[in-house]
């Protein structure tokens, strides 16, 4: 695995050195957005509140707020208070030399502070907004308080996830946020794209429930083209089959067989050529009509083998397939090991913090992590304010002193 040295400067090899992203989020959404853009490359500097910081910082299992090294590498920490209009102009002088800004407060926080999109672009037209929010910056709904898991509701993730005769279930990850951050990630990359032809900025405008929405794949033509809708199926999706997690005698595996070609080979894994030809399983729309009954014959079969045996089965036999995952897998696995898919980073507090890469990989300008996690709120102010915004010791200071930063 590589490692990243506390003390060593790592060169910025990513495609986005040389931009400034200015990031005012708070918690996953805003945060992750800068994790994103600061992982390929880009300058973030985070504006917390003076003392308390990102709640980020705190998020985790009790005592161990490990999510913070993860969302916050790469990153400078400023401390400013936004609420006084002292704050605001720190965060509007600092705004002024950068190329994009990230927030994800409730909209009209922004116009409520001066800072404005129209404001900011005033003098600075070439500024890109990227404004992550529950319910997007118009509509009826839009000064709502919203977190993930509404935005996860609305657009159509919870209703199918779990198994039937239950409550809506969650994933364990904050999949509505990270999807919201990672929209507004591609949308300040398309607008860069227009202000390298125009030099005009523009507001990029991602909603969590919108961001949810655009992965449920063919939900809405699915029901008003024939009225069916999707409930939750548990472990499989119905009419894709076989595709689900099979009970071995050791634990659980996964097969994704459900393409014909692929049906037939699992088939002759199984010492069962005749089910490929048998009426019932003979094509995807049939095998998806005896999914059940299709499930519970691979299941007989698959209960007398370990884990292993199946896997090295469905590597002979070519059919995709896999065994279920969790940290420690990850991290004894050959091929996690050999594309550097988990990283050691050196740590004041932890020693070595093993953490995922940079991704996607890049050929030409991979990014890569230079920097762990700001350690306390504002540490980067003398840098920061001192070298960009031109501030004396004398003046950091007295804001210092004020409680400002």
């Amino acid at each position: 695995m590589s490692e990243v040295k506390q003390d060593a400067v790592v060169a910025n090899t990513g495609p986005l050195k040389g931009l400034r992203v200015v990031e005012m989020g708070q918690l996953i959404a805003g945060p992750f957005c800068g994790q994103l853009l600061g992982d390929m490359g880009a300058e973030i500097i985070k504006i917390e509140p003076p003392k308390i910081g990102d709640p980020m910082r705190a998020w985790g299992r009790g005592d161990y707020p490990l999510w913070w090294e993860v969302v916050a590498r790469n990153k400078k920490s400023v401390s400013a208070d936004l609420r006084v209009p002292e704050g605001q102009d720190l965060a509007r002088r600092l705004i002024a030399t950068a190329d994009i800004l990230i927030e994800n407060f409730r909209p009209g926080t922004l116009e409520k502070w001066g800072l404005s999109p129209q404001d900011l672009m005033k003098d600075h037209p070439g500024l890109i907004i990227v404004r992550v929010s529950g319910y997007g910056q118009t509509g009826p709904y839009s000064d709502r308080a919203g977190f993930g898991g509404i935005g996860e509701a609305m657009g159509g993730w919870r209703h199918i996830v779990g198994d039937p005769d239950r409550a809506p279930s969650r994933m364990g990850i904050s999949i509505g946020d990270s999807l919201a951050a990672t929209y507004g990630c591609l949308g300040a990359l398309a607008a860069l794209r227009h202000r390298d032809q125009t030099g005009q900025g523009q507001v990029v405008d991602s909603s969590l429930y919108e961001s949810v929405l655009q992965v449920m794949e063919s939900m809405i033509p699915d029901y008003t083209t024939t009225g069916y809708i999707r409930e939750r199926s548990g472990s499989f999706l119905p009419g894709i089959a076989p595709s689900n997690v099979y009970r071995c005698k050791d634990g659980d595996y996964l097969i994704g067989a459900n393409q014909d070609t692929v049906f037939g080979r699992l088939c002759a894994a199984m010492e069962r050529p005749e089910l490929a030809k048998d009426p019932r399983y003979i094509d995807h729309i049939n095998r998806g009509k005896n999914q059940l009954e299709l499930d519970a014959l691979i299941e007989d079969w698959t209960k007398t083998l370990t884990v292993d045996e199946l896997e090295a089965l469905m590597i002979k036999a070519g059919v995709p397939a896999g065994k279920i995952y969790r940290a420690p897998e990850m991290l004894a696995d050959p091929h996690f090991a050999a594309r550097e898919a988990i990283i050691d980073v050196e740590h004041p507090r932890w020693g070595t913090l093993k953490m995922q890469n940079v991704f996607p990989k890049l050929s030409a300008t991979p990014g890569n992590v230079r920097s762990i996690a700001p350690q306390t709120v504002g540490q980067d102010n003398a840098e920061v304010y001192g070298s960009i915004l031109g501030l004396t010791a004398t003046e950091l200071a007295d804001l210092q002193n004020r409680g400002l930063i």
